[in-house]
Parts: structure tokens; sequence; C-alpha cells
């Protein structure tokens, strides 16, 4: 700073009355990269995402498996939600309820069992076919991630061997009977999974 000059605003100006400096107003959203979780998400359900995220730690088959564990147990609360006793299970509720000259209109939406059961047999499909979904990518992932593991534990017991400097017969013949080996339960791995 220049001798004699304090910085801020000259003496007398009211541009910032109230502000005490410092902090930003309480609930400011300045922080925030951008405002697409505050403007659209609840409070509860940034938290709950914020809660999944250091439990589950990005990885794929951890979120694919919470989704299908959720998922199926969405489909059998809605089979108790939505249960039709029998072809005369009928729901009668008043949509609408207002004073005319006459006295009063009402408006009933009346749901016959024939409905009910349609319409739960439509969410239904759409639930188990999406669970379907989840557990075919989860198998999908485990498989390949397993078999990942699988070669990559070979991978270095091999090259544990040949650091050893022991390149004799013997553990040539080692190495490849493991080969043999992990390939004779990868094919019957899949021999299992297309039956």
């Amino acid at each position: 700073n220049a001798v004699n000059n304090r910085g801020g605003a000259k003496k007398g100006n009211k541009n910032a009355v109230g502000n005490s400096g410092g902090a930003a107003p309480l609930r400011n959203g300045n922080a925030a990269t951008h405002g697409l979780y505050r403007k659209y998400l609840p409070q509860e359900i940034f938290d709950l995402k914020e809660e999944l995220i250091e439990a589950i730690n990005n990885d794929p088959l951890a979120i694919i498996w919470e989704s299908i564990m959720l998922q199926y147990t969405q489909i059998i609360h809605a089979q108790r939600i939505m249960f039709v006793r029998d072809n005369e299970d009928m729901t009668k509720e008043l949509r609408k309820n207002k004073l005319t000259e006459s006295g009063f209109e009402e408006e009933w939406e009346i749901q016959f069992a024939w409905d009910k059961q349609a319409s739960f047999l439509n969410a239904q499909s759409k639930a188990m076919s999406t669970l379907v979904s989840l557990i075919e990518k989860y198998d999908r992932l485990a498989n390949t991630e397993e078999q990942k593991l699988r070669i990559e534990k070979l991978k270095k017991e091999i090259a544990a061997i040949k650091v050893d400097g022991d390149t004799n017969q013997n553990t040539e013949d080692w190495k490849e009977s493991l080969m043999k080996i992990a390939e004779r339960r990868r094919k019957q791995r899949e021999a299992e999974a297309n039956e």
C-alpha cells in the first residue's frame, strides 16, 4: 500500500452498510462447485449420497450390488402395497369436491380389481426387467474382475519363480502345468455359465 492509504472504500461510502465483512450470508452456496445439487436435490438426499460415497468407495461392483438389493426390496414392498384381495376388490376415492349453485358436486375415481392388477403387473414387469439387467451387469463385472485377479495372481507367482533364478526344466514344467490348470478351470466355468 502507498503511504497514508489504508485501503477500502472512501470515507462515508454506504455500499456495504450492514456487512461486517468476512463470511458469506447464512446458507450461501458460494463453496459449491456448481448449483446442480443445491438446486435439485433436497439436503437429506445430498447427505445420503455423501454417506453412500464414503461407504461404497466408488467400487462399481459395490454400487451395482447395492442397486440390486434396493431394487429387490422395492419389488417385495410393491407386492405388499399393490395386493388385490379378489375380483370384487374396488377402490373408491374422492377426487374433487366443490360447492355449486345446486349443492355439492363430487367427482369420484373408481379403480376396479382388474385395473389395479393390470397396473401392478405392468409396474412389476418393469421392475423385474431392471433387476435382471442389474444382475447381468453384476455377473459380467464380477467374472471379469475375478478372472483378472486370478490371472494377475498367476503372473505374480510366475514372476516370483523367475526372480529366484531357477530356470531349469522343472520350473518350466510347473509353469506350463499351472497355465493348463488355469485354462481348464476357465473352460469349466464357461461351460457352467452356458448351462
